[in-house]
């Protein structure tokens, strides 16, 4: 089985990307009950905004290893681009909640409850593939289903367009779900983009 060699000194980035997986796993969940229980918000968005700032700390710890860091367990690039990529699915995802609540959302389109349950479902599979970064063929089943579920999303995201288009609807509803959409989806093309960094790891490392 191919692993990566990690050093004492280096499994500290490995710790803190896994868990800024499972940070960014809490939020889409959070996010997913969010929109289900909607109008009910308090206790969710309340904890999105800790969660988000326990993001920040997460980032802040990665980028300050690497300055201080003479040697990693893989190439700093790919440190930097996962600690990016995960800070970006926590803050769209805590944006999202706060666009609801400041364009006054009285209750979801079918297809956002569909959407952020598939933010939901990529967040738990990027998070699973983080944690066994240093036994990477166990990552492959948690990366496809990340790619899959990214293909899901642009499909609920077309089929929000169309609803939202197809007449009847104010247009300031529509620019305001539209916003809400944008920002899902770019939440999920976020854990694609976890899934291609760690695939690009894989290669790299020579596991199948």
């Amino acid at each position: 089985m191919a692993t990566v060699p990690v050093r004492p000194d280096t499994q500290g980035f490995f710790d803190l990307l896994a868990e800024g997986g499972r940070n960014a796993e809490a939020a889409t969940a959070l996010l997913d009950r969010l929109m289900r229980e909607w109008p009910d918000t308090s206790i969710s968005r309340g904890q999105l905004k800790t969660l988000e700032e326990e993001g920040d700390r997460i980032t802040r710890d990665i980028l300050h290893g690497l300055h201080s860091t003479r040697k990693t367990p893989i190439e700093r690039e790919d440190i930097h681009s996962l600690a990016a990529a995960l800070d970006d699915v926590v803050d769209l995802t805590e944006e999202t909640a706060d666009v609801l609540g400041l364009y006054s959302i009285e209750a979801p389109m079918e297809q956002a409850v569909q959407l952020t349950a598939v933010l939901r479902d990529a967040g738990r599979a990027m998070s699973a593939a983080l944690a066994q970064l240093d036994s990477m063929p166990a990552m492959a089943p948690h990366l496809a289903e990340v790619d899959r579920l990214e293909d899901e999303g642009d499909r609920i995201s077309r089929e929000a367009l169309v609803a939202l288009f197809a007449g009847g609807i104010d247009p300031m509803v529509v620019i305001r779900w539209k916003d809400v959409f944008e920002r899902l989806e770019q939440a999920i093309d976020a854990c694609e983009r976890v899934a291609h960094v760690l695939e690009g790891i894989a290669v790299k490392h020579g596991s199948p």
